[in-house]
C-alpha cells in the first residue's frame, strides 16, 4: 500500500510538472520564460551596439569609422523581414510552431560569439571585426525573430503590454550588464577572450527554451515523445501563397501602414544617439571606455528596472497611444534641452541625468510601440508581420547610426542632437492616427473569411 501511494505521489508530481512546463497554460512562466529570452538578446546588443564602440573610441578611431561599424552590424536587424516567413511556413509543428527556431537561434549566438575570437588584430582589421560583428546581430536578429513570434503566439493579448514591459525591461539589464562585464574584461583579459567568454551566459540561457514546450501534448525534443497541438496546427500556413496572401491582407490595411512609418522615424532616433553617446562622451567630454560603461549600465538597469515593473503597466492602465505619445513628447523636450545647454556639457552630473532621462523614456517608448505593434498583428503570419515593423525599426536604427559620422562632419554636436529630436516629434504625429479597434475587427473579419 505504501509503495501504491508513492507510486501516486510520484505520478501526481510529474503531471503537476508536466502542466506547469507549458507556455499556454502558466502565466508566470511566460513571464520568466520570455524575460530570460529578452535577457539573451540583451548580450549581444550591448557588446556589439556600445561595448566595442566606446572601446574603438578609446582607441581613437574616427565617428566615421565607428558609425560604419555600427551601421554594418545593424544591417541583420533590418532584413529580419527575410527570415520570419521562414520560420511562419517552416518548423518541427509537433515541438511547437517557434520553440525549434528560438533554440536554433540561440545556438548560433553561441558560435558566433565564439567566433569572434578569430578576428586578427581586431583595431587594425575593421573589416573582420564588422564581419564578426554581422554574424552577432544575424542570430541575436534570429533568436529575436522566433521569441517574438513565439510570444505573440502564447501570450494573450490582456496581457501583452506587461509581457512587453518585463521583456524589454530584462533586454535593457542583459545589454547593460553585458557592456559593464564585456568592458571589464576587455579591458583585462584583452578584445578576443573577453567577448568570446560571453558565449557561456548565452548557453546556459539557452536551457530555458529547451525545457518548456508552448503547448500541452508538444514534443521536448525531436527524439522524444509528443505531437503538434491542434491550435498549433489550425494556425500554421501550409503554402508560400497562403503566406504571402494572408500577409498582404494584413500590412495593407491602414494601421499596419501608419506603425511602419512611425517605426522607421522613431528608429532613426534610438541609431544616433546609440552611436553618439560614446563617440561624444569619450572623444568630446574626455571620459573612458569604462566610464562611459559604467555610466550606461547604471543609466539603463534603472530604465530597465521601471520598464518591468511600470513602463507596461502605465500602458496597460492608460492606453497605448496616450502613453506613447507622453513618452515622446518628453523625450523630444528633453533632447532638445540637451542641446540647448553646451554650457553643463563638462558637469558629468549633468551627462549622467540626461542619460538616465532617456534611456528611461527609450524603454518605456520601446515598450509601448511594442505592445501596440502586437496588437496589429495577425496570428496566422504574426512573426512576418511583427518583425516587419521590427525591420523598420531597425532600419531606421541603421540608418541613423550611419548618420553621425556624415552630421559630425556637417555640424557641431548642438545641431546633431536637434537633428536627433525631430526624429520623435514625427513619430507623434503618425500614432495618433492608428487605430486598433478597426484593425482588429478587419482581422476578425479575416478569420471568419478564412473560416469559410
Amino acid at each position: 500500500m505504501k509503495l501504491k501511494n508513492e507510486s501516486n505521489e510520484t505520478n501526481e508530481k510529474t503531471l503537476f510538472l508536466k502542466q506547469n512546463s507549458i507556455l499556454t497554460e502558466n502565466p508566470v512562466l511566460r513571464y520568466l520564460t520570455f524575460s530570460a529570452l529578452y535577457l539573451a538578446q540583451g548580450i549581444p546588443e550591448g557588446i556589439t551596439f556600445f561595448a566595442i564602440p566606446a572601446w574603438l573610441a578609446m582607441n581613437n578611431k574616427t565617428p566615421v569609422e565607428i558609425a560604419s561599424f555600427v551601421a554594418v552590424i545593424g544591417i541583420p536587424w533590418s532584413f529580419k523581414i527575410l527570415i520570419a516567413p521562414l520560420m511562419d511556413r517552416f518548423t518541427i509543428l509537433s515541438m511547437g510552431r517557434k520553440r525549434p527556431w528560438v533554440i536554433f537561434g540561440q545556438m548560433g549566438l553561441i558560435v558566433s560569439f565564439l567566433s569572434i575570437g578569430l578576428v586578427n588584430d581586431p583595431l587594425n582589421n575593421l573589416s573582420g571585426l564588422m564581419m564578426a560583428g554581422f554574424f552577432i546581430s544575424f542570430f541575436g536578429a534570429f533568436q529575436d525573430v522566433a521569441t517574438d513570434g513565439m510570444a505573440i503566439d502564447v501570450i494573450p493579448i490582456n496581457e501583452q503590454a506587461r509581457a512587453n514591459g518585463l521583456m524589454w525591461g530584462s533586454k535593457i539589464i542583459g545589454s547593460s550588464l553585458s557592456l559593464v562585464i564585456g568592458t571589464s574584461l576587455i579591458n583585462m583579459l584583452g578584445f578576443a577572450t573577453a567577448i568570446s567568454s560571453l558565449s557561456i551566459a548565452v548557453a546556459f540561457i539557452m536551457l530555458v527554451p529547451i525545457c518548456f514546450r508552448e503547448r500541452k501534448g508538444e514534443k521536448i525534443m525531436p527524439w522524444t515523445k509528443g505531437k503538434p497541438s491542434e491550435d498549433s496546427e489550425k494556425a500554421q500556413l501550409k503554402s508560400w501563397k497562403q503566406i504571402f496572401i494572408s500577409l498582404f491582407k494584413v500590412i495593407v490595411l491602414p494601421s499596419t501602414i501608419i506603425m511602419g512609418i512611425a517605426s522607421l522615424i522613431n528608429g532613426v532616433m534610438y541609431g544616433l544617439i546609440d552611436t553618439l553617446l560614446p563617440i561624444f562622451t569619450i572623444q568630446e567630454l574626455g571620459w573612458t571606455n569604462t566610464s562611459f560603461s559604467q555610466v550606461y549600465s547604471a543609466t539603463t538597469v534603472v530604465g530597465g528596472f521601471f520598464g518591468m515593473f511600470v513602463g507596461g503597466a502605465l500602458v496597460d492602465f492608460f492606453g497605448d497611444k496616450k502613453m506613447i505619445t507622453i513618452y515622446l513628447s518628453i523625450t523630444v523636450l528633453l533632447i532638445t534641452g540637451f542641446a540647448l545647454l553646451p554650457n553643463l556639457w563638462q558637469n558629468d552630473k549633468f551627462i549622467f541625468a540626461f542619460i538616465l532621462l532617456y534611456y528611461l523614456f527609450y524603454t518605456f517608448i520601446c515598450i509601448g510601440m511594442f505592445a501596440a505593434s502586437m496588437k496589429l498583428c495577425w496570428k496566422v503570419v504574426a512573426a512576418t508581420q511583427f518583425t516587419l515593423f521590427m525591420a523598420l525599426s531597425n532600419m531606421g536604427r541603421a540608418a541613423g547610426s550611419g548618420l553621425v559620422g556624415t552630421f559630425k562632419e556637417m555640424m557641431s554636436w548642438e545641431y546633431v542632437l536637434l537633428c536627433t529630436a525631430v526624429s520623435p516629434f514625427l513619430t507623434i504625429f503618425f500614432i495618433k492616427y492608428i487605430n486598433f479597434q478597426k484593425q482588429q475587427q478587419s482581422i476578425a473579419n479575416f478569420k471568419s473569411i478564412t473560416t469559410n
